[in-house]
């Protein structure tokens, strides 16, 4: 099976602009998009530890006329073949079920309120929690398109990092792109004991075979450190979920990255599985 990414198109200048960011990354990893143009404004997303009910903004709805349309178009001019995505399975009549047996979505920041509102350093409660149960990687796409030439994976030593490491490996060796480490040191570590992480979890062959440059940080504001971080690099995160009401909080250090880098963003939750590798 082709490996796939899901994108909810949304008819407008903004939603154009993330689409074409999935285009992009769908053509530099050999992935299909899979495109769900949607006529109601909430679905239902069934993962194996929680139901997440989407509730879209009503922009998601312009011009549903010429919607499929434009994706088509768009798809087409970047040499792809995208897959459309039509609803056969309903919880309500007005309440559609979305499968969950993608390789990668694509989100912007926020998709249940609307973008005009949305800026930098906000991620919407609904997007956190698909990132939290999905076993899916999602792209966090920046306001407007913008092409990455390296990957830049955040390395910290936690179990979410070795995630975010092995999917950063996996899009270096599809796209065949530098990718780095970043390494704000901490707790009187050394350089030993993150290589000592990578390797105890099977991760040494691809630090040998991918990583060509580490930033690592024995000092500094982590703030401060980030402007080491090359803006046209894809970030790649390791997430973890935790928060009750409102949002769901990802971690300080992730927190601070999503709301200073203008920069796309990839990130993984604690579900991720890559199930090519």
């Amino acid at each position: 099976m082709d490996t796939q990414l899901f994108h909810i198109f949304r008819n407008t200048p903004t939603g154009r602009e993330t689409f074409l960011q999935s285009l992009y990354f769908c053509r530099l990893m050999g992935a299909s998009p899979v495109v769900y143009v949607p006529k109601h404004t909430k679905f239902l997303m069934y993962f194996e530890r929680d139901v997440v009910q989407v509730d879209l903004d009503s922009s998601y709805l312009t011009a549903s006329e010429t919607a499929e349309k434009h994706a088509r178009e768009l798809a087409e001019q970047e040499g792809l073949d995208p897959g459309v995505f039509k609803a056969k399975n309903f919880t309500a009549s007005t309440l559609p079920d979305i499968p969950v047996d993608f390789d990668f979505m694509c989100c912007p920041r926020s998709i249940s309120d609307l973008t005009s509102k949305i800026g930098l350093g906000y991620i919407g409660s609904r997007v956190r929690r698909i990132i939290r149960s999905a076993f899916f990687p999602v792209l966090i796409t920046s306001p407007s398109f913008r092409q990455w030439n390296s990957i830049t994976v955040f390395f910290g030593g936690s179990e979410n990092a070795v995630n975010a490491l092995r999917l950063g490996a996996r899009i270096a060796r599809k796209t065949g792109m530098k990718l780095r480490l970043f390494t704000q040191v901490e707790g009187g570590k050394t350089r030993d004991d993150y290589e000592k992480v990578i390797v105890e979890s099977g991760l040494g062959d691809d630090m040998s075979a991918y990583v060509d440059d580490w930033l690592l940080f024995f000092g500094g504001r982590f703030e401060e450190n980030l402007y080491e971080v090359p803006h046209d690099s894809l970030l790649v995160l390791g997430a973890y979920g935790h928060g009750l009401i409102r949002d769901l909080l990802f971690g300080s250090k992730m927190e601070t990255i999503q709301s200073v880098m203008p920069n796309n963003l990839m990130v993984a939750g604690p579900n991720y599985v890559d199930r090519r590798a």
